[in-house]
């Protein structure tokens, strides 16, 4: 039974995890970290520093602001960690890679495979139809979210990035210049709106023929499953920086 500590345990995804980890047999939330106020059935604590459990992993779903108190805790009780939250800074992420050098920690922009999937699928279709097809990203959301554009849309963009021969940069902002579409460019829009979970699109616009490859989120329960399974994944790792790609690979 592996041992769960959640930060951000009032939250809406915090609330999800709590409920899915309820229905399963293989593990157990022994301590929650929330700085708002709510019921659950396991304590929660104000503080990362007033837990007294010992977890055997972290899933964090909180804020980014918490991520360095959240990696100066597990790395001081070596403890293995899922970073579930998005909207990081570029600086932020280096202190994740840091935190790896100690401990198993795992880390993607989202955390369903069905996303990851699709990465792998837009670098293969990127590699081979490089140089004839112009490739844009288009990410929905709801209403509620704070960061545009989504750390997916960012992570579809990179890992489309990393297949290709010549590096192309990413075009955020068209109406604020007139000009023809560059043809070295990946160009990213965001859309906000309703109570939308999570909508990725990734376009490959040819001469005459477009390519799509998309995911549609329907519920957060499946990000609560997939933080759920890095946890179990993580048990009996060493220390370095995990993602959906390896956990995928072992199935």
């Amino acid at each position: 039974m592996t041992k769960i500590l959640l930060s951000g345990c009032f939250g809406k995804m915090g609330h999800v995890i709590t409920c899915c980890v309820a229905e399963r047999k293989d593990c157990e939330i022994v301590a929650g970290v929330d700085i708002g106020n709510g019921e659950a059935a396991y304590p929660v604590y104000k503080t990362l520093s007033d837990v007294r459990e010992m977890p055997d992993v972290l899933i964090d779903f909180s804020n980014p602001s918490a991520l360095d108190g959240i990696l100066a805790y597990v790395t001081q009780k070596k403890i293995p960690a899922v970073m579930a939250t998005t909207g990081y800074a570029p600086e932020q992420i280096e202190k994740l890679k840091s935190a790896a050098d100690v401990i198993p920690l795992f880390f993607s922009a989202n955390m369903s495979i069905g996303v990851n999937l699709i990465a792998e699928l837009a670098a293969k279709a990127a590699r081979v139809l490089e140089g004839s097809f112009d490739i844009e990203i288009v990410e929905m959301h709801h209403n509620q979210k704070i960061d545009a554009p989504s750390g997916t849309a960012l992570m579809l963009a990179d890992t489309i990035s990393d297949a290709l021969q010549t590096k192309p940069h990413y075009e955020f902002d068209r109406h604020s210049k007139r000009a023809k579409r560059d043809k070295n460019e990946i160009g990213i829009h965001s859309v906000r709106g309703g109570t939308i979970v999570g909508e990725h699109e990734v376009i490959f616009a040819g001469l005459d023929e477009i390519i799509t490859i998309s995911h549609s989120a329907r519920s957060k329960e499946l990000f609560a499953v997939g933080a759920i399974n890095a946890a179990l994944y993580l048990q009996g790792k060493a220390p370095g920086l995990y993602s959906m790609r390896e956990l995928i690979d072992e199935k």
